[in-house]
């Protein structure tokens, strides 16, 4: 029963996540990219913040000065500029497709840097999962976009953040990392902002309820992915992260009228199953070394 209410949180946090996209390209269509990564972080670092004033946590301490909690940060914030911009700039199902590639990242960096065991059989799921990301982006065809380039950066960073939080000291809350990932972004956007010569676009009053509610709805959503990995066992509750990509080709489909074609959809599902086929073998095993 446990197993289900977290394979539940999951999935809803995923949809959290599919709508936070989607208010994210609404946003978009007015204001740059630079701006919208830079208010994400002022907002979500004050909500962060407020969480641990509650809580009674710190919202420094010295552990945060450690290597690893150092190049979580940086993770997420190429990841987040990664992530943000494909949004923005390219259709929303192919964005979200190429994003399920960061699980088969993560293992591929676990084997290479920290000396993690991995078989041929997911070092094959690795490669063919890849090899699904090359069928979206399609470099070297007439419809390949150097913009979908950027989903990739994604990939990348949030990749090594998740590689870098194997490595975090405990003492170490998921709030505190939050905090910190956010915060990391404010200055991040506004040297973006500054590269790029952006001049910033007040709000209307409709991209002030886009921005509201995308708030809201990505802090419920992290914590429905906190709540489902400590309430049911992580082999069983992962694989329904997945489900994001259900929910992006219904919102680009139906809200963007996005029409993902034959080789964007067999490279989501190349890219879905390896990573489904990764988890399954970790968890064979650890069961057979347990």
């Amino acid at each position: 029963m446990e197993n289900l209410r977290g394979a539940a949180l999951m999935v809803f946090a995923m949809l959290g996540f599919a709508v936070e996209d989607m208010l994210i390209k609404f946003m978009a269509v007015a204001l740059p990219v630079g701006q919208i990564i830079g208010m994400l972080g002022v907002g979500s670092a004050i909500l962060a913040a407020g969480i641990l004033i509650m809580q009674g946590q710190p919202l420094f301490t010295r552990s945060m000065m450690t290597r690893a909690i150092l190049l979580r940060a940086i993770g997420e914030l190429i990841g987040t500029i990664g992530f943000v911009t494909a949004i923005a700039l390219t259709p929303l199902s192919s964005a979200s497709a190429i994003l399920q590639a960061t699980p088969l990242f993560v293992t591929l960096g676990a084997a290479l840097f920290l000396q993690e065991a991995v078989g041929w059989r997911r070092w094959s799921a690795i490669l063919v999962g890849f090899l699904g990301v090359l069928l979206i982006i399609r470099p070297g065809t007439e419809s390949f976009s150097w913009l979908s380039l950027f989903a990739l950066q994604g990939v990348i960073g949030l990749g090594i953040r998740d590689l870098a939080t194997r490595r975090v000291p405990k003492e170490t809350s998921t709030m505190q990392l939050s905090f910190l990932a956010f915060l990391v972004l404010i200055p991040a956007a506004a040297l973006l902002i500054w590269f790029n010569g952006t001049t910033l676009v007040p709000l209307s009053p409709s991209n002030w309820v886009y921005y509201t509610i995308a708030l809201l709805i990505g802090m419920i959503a992290y914590y429905g992915i906190v709540a489902a990995m400590r309430i049911g066992e992580v082999s069983f509750v992962t694989p329904f992260r997945y489900s994001r990509i259900i929910f992006a080709l219904i919102v680009g489909v139906f809200v963007f009228d996005e029409n993902p074609d034959t080789m964007t959809l067999l490279g989501a599902s190349v890219i879905v199953a390896s990573g489904l086929y990764t988890l399954w073998r970790e968890r064979n095993v650890r069961a057979n070394s347990a």
